[in-house]
């Protein structure tokens, strides 16, 4: 049996979602991506994933870690079908998965990293409807910022369905943010063009139309999800709204740029095998 967190009773949670969350909290710990877990769980029960990703969250916070805001992910028609899916999933952020624009992830950290540049909002009002509107949406948001999400997986081979990456906390890893925030009445979301090298070389592209048809319609999505499990995105909260263009694998020493038309630039490397700064 791991050795799991015991400060959060799992009681209230079935054995099989118990048994996921404790292998999926083993493989971040230990640093050894486990088998998938959807063979623990009823075939395509994406509540009872939601509910391995709630538990493992709710032990995370006990030890002190800080949610800081949602991110969106299968936000592409083209990984939707691949899965079987007809709509996105979600995952938390915590503060301590922040790497400063421009800085290194370091070595060891992530288990199978894969970068995607993507559109980030940051509110400055709640969001409590359940169905939330655009315009609801515009009038919370302080800002837009261009991002690098950092997607891991805890699941052996990123051999993953549905199940697996919503209740391994939708492949979160760590993300980076832009340093200059931008309005959302200076910017298209729908038509910015985004570009992402690694290395110098053109990995990724893509417009914030590849992005459930643009990052406010992914948003909209979220607030509403959220709102209706009574866990509504407040004020201050970090949205990551989806990927751009294709996720691309990340190894030491990498060094990745995006460049969002209209919301600029961001970048992050990738410490080189031993060095552990």
């Amino acid at each position: 049996m791991p050795n799991v967190p015991d400060r959060v009773p799992t009681d209230a949670f079935p054995g099989a979602v118990v048994k996921a969350a404790d292998a999926l909290a083993e493989a971040a710990r230990g640093g050894t991506a486990c088998p998938p877990v959807r063979t623990l769980l009823a075939d395509g029960d994406i509540e009872a994933a939601y509910a391995v990703q709630r538990l493992n969250l709710q032990r995370e916070q006990a030890t002190g870690r800080r949610i800081v805001g949602r991110k969106i992910g299968l936000t592409s028609p083209a990984v939707q079908r691949q899965l079987g899916v007809d709509q996105p999933d979600f995952g938390a952020l915590f503060a301590d998965m922040a790497v400063p624009e421009g800085g290194e992830v370091p070595a060891g950290r992530l288990l199978q990293p894969k970068v995607e540049a993507e559109v980030a909002l940051v509110l400055g009002s709640d969001l409590p409807h359940a169905r939330c509107t655009v315009v609801d949406l515009l009038r919370a948001t302080d800002f837009a910022l261009p991002a690098l999400e950092i997607v891991d997986s805890r699941v052996r081979d990123w051999d993953i369905s549905i199940v697996d990456t919503v209740a391994d906390n939708a492949s979160c890893g760590m993300y980076v943010l832009g340093a200059f925030p931008v309005p959302l009445t200076a910017v298209n979301l729908r038509s910015v063009q985004m570009n992402m090298t690694r290395n110098g070389e053109m990995v990724s592209e893509g417009t914030g139309a590849d992005c459930l048809g643009g990052p406010l319609n992914a948003a909209v999505w979220l607030a509403s999800a959220l709102a209706e499990r009574g866990d509504p995105l407040r004020a201050g909260d970090l949205v990551l709204t989806g990927a751009l263009g294709p996720m691309v694998p990340a190894a030491p020493g990498d060094v990745f740029q995006a460049r969002i038309s209209n919301l600029g630039a961001v970048g992050v490397g990738f410490a080189a095998e031993g060095d552990n700064r």
